[in-house]
């Protein structure tokens, strides 16, 4: 499948997380539109902009990276682009408010938007892509 990889992109562990995610991906045999390879900094914001939007018209599915107190705005807006367009994957891999009793892992709007959503608390990059794999040849198909 066609992915487009969104998450926050901001810090060297972010970036490095991202890279490994989408590389175990792509050994699986996914195209993987991965933001921080497409997008060069000596650009004007409106084309990182319209290069993002190409890569997620371009993709099958989006699949979100719901992290942090609060997900990535840019991540956000992505996963709204995408709502009734195509499929979307959101998971998070941060335990804060994931095991408090009768909250949702994140914003409502995030989690009933999307078309799979994945606690992957505690799990390391291998076993997020193939979970992610999984969750992914969830959506195709049946042959």
């Amino acid at each position: 499948m066609r992915v487009y990889f969104a998450g926050p992109l901001f810090t060297t562990a972010e970036r490095e997380f991202n890279e490994r995610v989408a590389a175990r991906l792509r050994e699986l045999g996914h195209e993987v539109w991965l933001p921080q390879e497409i997008e060069q900094r000596g650009k004007s914001a409106r084309d990182i902009f319209l290069k993002d939007v190409e890569g997620i018209d371009e993709a099958d599915v989006v699949v979100a990276n719901m992290d942090g107190p609060d997900p990535d705005s840019g991540t956000c807006w992505e996963c709204g682009y995408a709502y009734g367009k195509k499929p979307i994957i959101v998971y998070r891999t941060d335990f804060r408010a994931a095991e408090e009793p009768g909250k949702a892992l994140f914003n409502l709007m995030l989690t009933e938007s999307a078309t799979i959503c994945l606690d992957l608390t505690y799990c390391d990059t291998a076993m997020i892509a193939d979970r992610l794999h999984q969750a992914l040849g969830s959506l195709e198909p049946e042959k």
